[in-house]
């Protein structure tokens, strides 16, 4: 492969960027390496930007393969590249575009623990495309360990957004807190839904895995949900019989001949069966109207009359004509459904055929029909099947399957599109705002590696056509963030040789002179989560870090016990190739890291008292306790906490015993 700077930049396809960048920065750039993650909606249009403006090292990095849904907006893929890697597939494309730069395509997961924090220094810049929370987080802390910019970026239908990330310079990702995804409590999932979210997510994550996935008993949400403490003891009890009783139906799919009697099956099952059994719990329907249960044949026959109850919350409309007196569906005025009777609403032809009303015959026959087709799946060899936007038959069984529950509980039906829509997730995208945005990230780039600091700002996409970009100024960084905040080192270490005893001892040094860390103290250790050590808690200490499953890419995290030093973020990464067979196994930084210390506030020395002290109050000085004894290989428990504990409460005014049946014995001193 020629490298790129061979190749003039004067004159030709570089004319224009020369003058506009200078040509000082016009000729960095075919040595400037950058780190595309995300190959996506922005991701085409990004690489494209940065192949034509001449970067010269360009790795591009994604998980995903190509869907039908994608080529809409994603320009770079056609149909015959379906189920193909997107990175593989864009790199090939791009490539054309610019014969003078090198992309180097990678279809994997940017978590995976090759891509550590040395491989992230190997780049000049990374610029995000994703789509993922987590993924964006991992992205943002390896770049704040790495020292490397990143921009990151977003958009959602007609809005944007784009943002230039500095360690030090700059807040972080994670400097705001970030909006959680909206979940729902199982128990409304599964027996009380009110709105069309809360069937599409039952079809989709509850009905579909239930019959024709890996969950044979389904019963591992509801434990979840009882530790969770929801409500409804009985409630949880009855859907954990009905989830049982979900194996005579899953067996019946599988049959060598499956028909219409095994869709018919399911439905019985489904939609009748267990609605009476909710009907049972009449404690459950005081304060909402209880759901109808549906018969196949009537449907069938277009005999089967359900009427809505009324948007007030009297409603006289009842179910099958009787007035039901109660409210709207399952406690919420249902605004969005029409009051006549759902057999009235029949589809129309008019529109695209997935924008078509259903009625509920329609639902009907498309619940058998799709059924059908996945027990057919089953049979030809499928181990499982799970949900997929472009998956016809998946798609068609959770369109039924939540229109069919959503007549039996009075909510508003979905048609085909829009369950698409909602149950794949879709966040509108348009391929102009990815445009836009896409050019935007490449100019806050160029102002990076310019250093033009100053000209750094968060870009705003917005839905105005009088101002459709504004601008933010950027803010420093959170104090109180845990990520930037940190201070970062790298250790360089054999996983199976090193204990962590010898990470935390080797981090923390001895103290002397500048280079020679913070010295001993009491600290608590963090990988993620999971805590592996603190000042009482020794016993991991000798332990190496694979056996605690600690290994490259991940970070240790190193806590002040006292809380006057800040946090130590040690990064573990692997030995170099060319290390002499008998080199060491564990290769600390140099210096060794001192993050910031802010001595506790000491409290005023006590004034000295006149008063002549008693004679019987002398003063016993106790040794600190020594760690925690082993008898036998076992250890004991300590009679005491840390020096450092017993210290604190001692300030404060109180006192620790040593056992249950100690006692304070207080002298009182009477003094005329």
């Amino acid at each position: 492969m020629s490298s790129t700077t061979e190749v003039p930049r004067r004159g030709g396809r570089y004319t224009h960027a020369e003058a506009i960048l200078g040509p000082e920065l016009c000729g960095r750039l075919a040595d400037t390496k950058v780190l595309l993650v995300g190959a996506g909606g922005i991701g085409c249009e990004l690489l494209k930007n940065v192949v034509l403006t001449g970067f010269g090292h360009i790795t591009l990095l994604d998980l995903d393969t190509i869907d039908l849904s994608n080529l809409n907006r994603q320009f770079l893929f056609r149909k015959k590249d379906i189920k193909q890697s997107k990175a593989m597939v864009a790199a090939q494309t791009a490539g054309a575009f610019n014969p003078n730069v090198h992309i180097y395509p990678i279809h994997a997961n940017i978590k995976e623990p090759q891509f550590d924090i040395e491989w992230f220094r190997g780049f000049d810049i990374v610029l995000n495309a994703l789509d993922n929370l987590d993924a964006r987080r991992h992205v943002n802390k390896m770049c704040m360990a790495a020292g490397i910019p990143l921009v990151e970026s977003g958009t959602a239908g007609y809005l944007g957004q784009v943002q230039p990330l500095l360690k030090d310079r700059t807040e972080c990702f994670d400097c705001v807190l970030k909006p959680t995804p909206k979940s729902f409590p199982v128990c409304t999932i599964r027996s009380t839904p009110s709105q069309p979210i809360h069937c599409i997510v039952w079809a989709k994550s509850y009905l579909l895995p239930q019959l024709f996935g890996e969950d044979e008993d389904g019963t591992t949400e509801l434990d979840d949900a009882e530790k969770q403490g929801e409500n409804g003891g009985q409630e949880i009890a009855a859907l954990r019989k009905e989830a049982l009783a979900y194996r005579a139906v899953r067996k019946a799919l599988r049959a060598a001949e499956t028909t219409h009697d095994a869709a018919k099956t399911v439905f019985q099952k489904v939609f009748h069966s267990d609605i009476l059994n909710l009907l049972s719990m009449s404690d459950m329907w005081r304060s909402r109207a209880p759901p109808t249960p549906l018969d196949f044949h009537a449907i069938e026959n277009h005999s089967f009359v359900i009427q809505e109850p009324s948007k007030s919350h009297t409603a006289t409309g009842g179910v099958n004509g009787r007035s039901s007196g109660k409210p709207a569906a399952n406690g919420h005025v249902n605004g969005n459904a029409a009051s006549a009777p759902i057999q009235q609403r029949n589809g129309t032809n008019a529109g695209l055929k997935d924008q078509r009303a259903l009625s509920l015959q329609d639902n009907l026959a498309l619940f058998v029909s799709s059924t059908n087709r996945l027990a057919a799946r089953l049979r030809a060899g499928e181990e499982t099947i799970s949900f997929d936007k472009d998956d016809d038959d998946t798609l068609d069984f959770v369109t039924a399957a939540s229109n069919l529950r959503s007549a039996a509980y009075y909510i508003e039906r979905k048609t085909r599109w829009e369950v698409k829509e909602m149950a794949g997730n879709i966040i509108p995208a348009i391929a102009t705002t990815n445009a836009i945005i896409s050019g935007l990230i490449v100019l806050q780039a160029l102002h990076i590696l310019r250093k033009s600091y100053g000209a750094l700002k968060i870009v705003h996409l917005q839905f105005k056509p009088s101002v459709p970009l504004g601008t933010v100024n950027l803010c420093p960084p959170n104090p109180k963030c845990a990520i930037c905040r940190d201070t970062y080192t790298t250790v360089l270490c054999d996983p199976t040789n090193v204990t962590l005893g010898e990470i935390i001892d080797g981090i923390l040094g001895d103290g002397n002179g500048e280079h020679g860390g913070t010295g001993r103290r009491e600290v608590s250790v963090y990988e993620d989560k999971r805590v592996l050590s603190d000042p009482d808690w020794d016993d991991n200490l000798e332990r190496t870090l694979e056996s605690l499953n600690v290994t490259r890419g991940k970070f240790l995290t190193i806590v002040d016990e006292e809380g006057e030093w800040g946090d130590i973020a040690v990064a573990l990464s692997v030995l170099p190739p060319n290390r002499p067979a008998d080199g060491p196994s564990l290769i600390l930084p140099s210096p060794l890291p001192k993050p910031t210390h802010t001595p506790r506030r000491t409290s005023p020395a006590p004034t000295v008292s006149r008063k002549r002290s008693a004679p019987d109050d002398d003063i016993e000085e106790s040794e600190p306790l020594s760690k925690r004894p082993r008898i036998n290989g076992a250890i004991t428990v300590p009679q005491m906490g840390s020096p450092s504990k017993k210290r604190r409460l001692e300030d404060e005014g109180l006192v620790m015993l040593s056992g249950a049946t100690d006692e304070v014995d207080d002298e009182v001193i009477v003094i005329d």
